[in-house]
């Protein structure tokens, strides 16, 4: 089937359209929007995203599910192999389109995504193309959520701590010293931190320090470097790190 471009695929009169991928280099595709709705799945490799209030991790094996004209800015990261797949907002089958979230893409998805991408974009709707559609919804509506997400607090001091973070990685502070830099009490800065992005700032700041260490990787950087990087003193601590994030 001849490759179409995302913009081409936004319009084709059918519910479901798709396409694949394999970037060989790093690339930073800036922030876009599209009229439908989008699961970017990541065979292998990894990818990172950002929507207005947060980033995202996609590691292979999952998928970013992205709602209807959401801004998003997406980066490969070294070699990765996806699919995307664009779907009518209003089909048959609803999607529980909110929040935007990873979800972990089954060896089923992977399968019928991988089926459904050698069918013509005007498919058959009543044949192998539509059934095929139907059954990828409804496995995406099953999927449950990666632990992957890091959500921006709404807190201009908090946005600030999390820019500085996922600039440097390796800030060593624990939480009464970013407290004090923030001319916060520890006590009102991680219960606005909870509140506002739904998990605490220790567990924001691994699953930061884990998206580092797998673009490092990703980009070609060996385990150990790539710890060093965040600030791991060990393999094992990142280790350990990596079990409590990647479940």
């Amino acid at each position: 089937m001849k490759q179409q471009k995302a913009g081409e695929l936004q319009n084709v009169p059918r519910p479901v359209a798709a396409m694949s991928r394999i970037y060989e280099n790093s690339v930073d595709f800036g922030w876009h929007s599209h009229r439908r709705g989008q699961l970017l799945q990541i065979l292998g490799g990894f990818m990172t995203a950002r929507t207005p209030d947060s980033s995202f991790i996609i590691p292979s094996g999952y998928g970013l599910l992205i709602a209807p004209d959401v801004p998003h800015a997406v980066t490969s990261h070294g070699r990765v192999s996806m699919q995307s797949l664009y779907i009518e907002p209003d089909g048959a089958l609803m999607l529980n389109w909110e929040p935007t979230r990873v979800i972990s893409t089954s060896v089923l998805l992977s399968a019928m995504v991988g089926a459904f991408i050698e069918e013509p974009t005007l498919y058959a709707e009543n044949g192998r193309g539509g059934h095929l559609a139907a059954l990828i919804l409804d496995e995406i509506s099953r999927a449950k959520e990666g632990p992957f997400a890091l959500p921006m607090p709404s807190d201009k001091r908090l946005q600030r701590l999390c820019k500085d973070l996922s600039e440097t990685p390796s800030i060593d502070l624990d939480i009464d010293d970013w407290a004090d830099n923030l001319g916060m009490s520890r006590r009102t800065m991680t219960r606005k931190f909870r509140t506002q992005t739904g998990m605490s700032f220790a567990e924001w700041r691994r699953r930061l320090r884990m998206a580092h260490v797998m673009r490092r990787q990703a980009e070609g950087a060996r385990l150990d470097e790539a710890a060093a990087d965040v600030g791991y003193r060990s393999l094992s601590s990142l280790r350990k790190a990596m079990r409590e994030v990647v479940v």
